[in-house]
């Protein structure tokens, strides 16, 4: 019971006002983790288009409706082709949440003149407010690396076709999902590349430490295709290997945070790193400042950022997702996205790409296991 002022007047607004003052010292509350709202997961649809690509790699949602694309759309690329041989998918399929079914977006040419070695479409994929879609090759002749060949990014318009393709000697074998700033007349890619110096798999294949993060500046002229105005490495150093059962191990997951930090899934190192001022800096920070390692990461794959500035990454060596405070660098937890007992241990090798819903509220992933779109909610 509040205690009385001298002339009966209780002193309660004096207490609210020092509850008020003790509020404001109180740390923030943390994010609640964002593994813990999703419950259900559904199968939306299977990824092989008619000419039987498979192996699921890059999702990427549509934040625009240009040409055959919706808002929203989800987009996924094949990396294998009908043989199950990596580095010869040419695919990028799409589906659409408001009708729930799945089109073929783009089938590019498997010889596409000025990309060295081919189409092999990779991880590395984005769809800009411009409307073009980009997306990286890492391809082979024979489905591992003794053939591979220096790859591109590759940019196509809204409807599909082929526009352009990028190359440079900074290009080699673009590999993670693309973490990107897009301005409308102007957009900063960020790409992992792992080719730099690897050859073919084997029993004894080394670690290369020459894996990269490349930053590419685009001017988006109206009408025209998005042009490269300044390229620089803002990352170097990462371990690459040749592998006969993925094709390559190298760093795979990229995700930007509010403060401009770069956040880099090393899945040879099975860490996470980061990278400051990854939009600003001119020179390379080499492999950044470690986040967390070891714990939960099991060969850390796709990365993303929750709205409340959490990291989710995919497990290349089993089917959880990990959540991380990149600010404490605490593993939060763990959730089995793909718990088939097939592979050992549960969901080995199956996952791949990740991307957050446009509201925040779930996760869209693939399954290599079963070449499927899946939701979680």
């Amino acid at each position: 019971m509040p205690k009385a002022a001298p002339h009966g007047r209780l002193i309660l607004p004096a207490l609210v006002a020092a509850a008020l003052v003790a509020a404001t010292r109180l740390p923030a509350a943390e994010p609640e983790a964002f593994l813990t709202r999703l419950h259900h997961h559904t199968t939306l649809a299977s990824t092989v288009p008619d000419n039987g690509d498979q192996n699921p790699y890059a999702i990427a949602i549509a934040p625009v409706s240009a040409g055959k694309i919706q808002k929203n759309d989800v987009l996924v690329d094949n990396f294998n082709d009908k043989n199950n041989l990596q580095g010869l998918g040419t695919t990028i399929v799409a589906y659409r949440p408001a009708a729930k079914s799945l089109f073929l977006f783009a089938t590019l040419p498997r010889d596409l003149a000025g990309c060295p070695g081919g189409v092999g479409l990779t991880t590395a994929m984005t769809m800009l407010h411009s409307g073009h879609v980009i997306v990286g090759s890492l391809p082979s002749h024979d489905g591992t690396t003794a053939t591979k060949g220096q790859g591109c990014l590759i940019v196509l318009s809204p409807a599909g076709a082929v526009e352009t393709v990028i190359t440079s000697p900074r290009i080699n074998g673009p590999w993670g999902n693309m973490a990107v700033i897009d301005r409308g007349a102007t957009a900063t890619l960020f790409l992992s590349n792992t080719g730099f110096g690897v050859g073919a798999p084997g029993d004894d294949t080394p670690v290369i430490r020459k894996a990269s993060v490349l930053r590419l500046d685009l001017a988006i002229a109206p009408g025209k295709p998005p042009a490269v105005s300044h390229e620089t490495v803002i990352g170097e150093g990462f371990g690459e290997q040749a592998d006969k059962g993925v094709f390559v191990i190298g760093p795979t997951g990229l995700a930007l945070g509010a403060d401009g930090t770069l956040y880099v899934s090393d899945a040879i190192g099975n860490r996470i790193t980061a990278i400051v001022d990854a939009a600003t800096r001119a020179d390379s920070a080499g492999t950044g400042r470690e986040v967390t390692k070891d714990g939960l990461l099991k060969r850390p794959l796709a990365l993303a950022m929750t709205p409340g500035g959490h990291l989710l990454v995919t497990n290349g060596l089993n089917g959880q997702v990990v959540e991380i405070d990149p600010k404490s660098g605490r593993q939060l937890g763990a959730q089995w996205i793909d718990a088939d007992k097939a592979q050992t241990p549960p969901g080995n090798g199956d996952l791949f790409g990740l991307a957050l819903t446009p509201e925040g509220d779930g996760l869209y992933y693939v399954e290599d296991d079963m070449n499927t779109l899946v939701l979680a909610r």
